[in-house]
């Protein structure tokens, strides 16, 4: 049963935890490179702009705030089935229990690794995404708001 669990908080939970942590930092490079090559002078609308800016940050933000869910998921896996192992087969090897006991807390560590820089990311490139849109603001007034 624990080479079982191994598969599924491993490669299912942690998997998933990596392809989240993936797409946060692919957006978030997408993102502070359009920052970096955005003309405010190509945008007649703060609203405009404003959209062009915060495209695609909900993805950031959605790993940031999901992931340690996901991984809390995995630790809730493996301390369930370490119980149901232990109720199975009985308390015969202590260190099996920890193992699978560490392996489920691993689950929740990975989500932390993976929320944190992301709720970072998501952050910063909001503060910038609002200080283009300020920098706009003083060039153009305030129409357009």
């Amino acid at each position: 049963m624990m080479g079982w669990l191994v598969w599924v908080i491993d490669y299912g939970i942690i998997g998933t935890l990596l392809g989240m942590s993936i797409i946060a930092v692919a957006v978030a490079i997408e993102r502070f490179r359009l920052y970096a090559n955005t003309s405010l002078d190509a945008f007649a609308d703060k609203k405009e702009l404003e959209l062009h800016l915060t495209r695609k940050l909900h993805i950031i933000a959605t790993v940031g705030s999901n992931a340690p869910y996901v991984g809390l998921l995995g630790t809730v896996l493996g301390i369930m089935f370490t119980f149901a192992s232990i109720g199975q087969d009985g308390i015969t090897d202590p260190g099996k229990m920890m193992a699978g006991l560490a392996l489920a807390l691993k689950a929740t560590a990975i989500g932390l690794l993976v929320a944190i820089p992301a709720v970072v990311l998501y952050n910063f490139l909001l503060r910038r995404a609002k200080e283009l849109m300020m920098k706009w603001e003083i060039v153009h007034g305030r129409k357009g708001i």
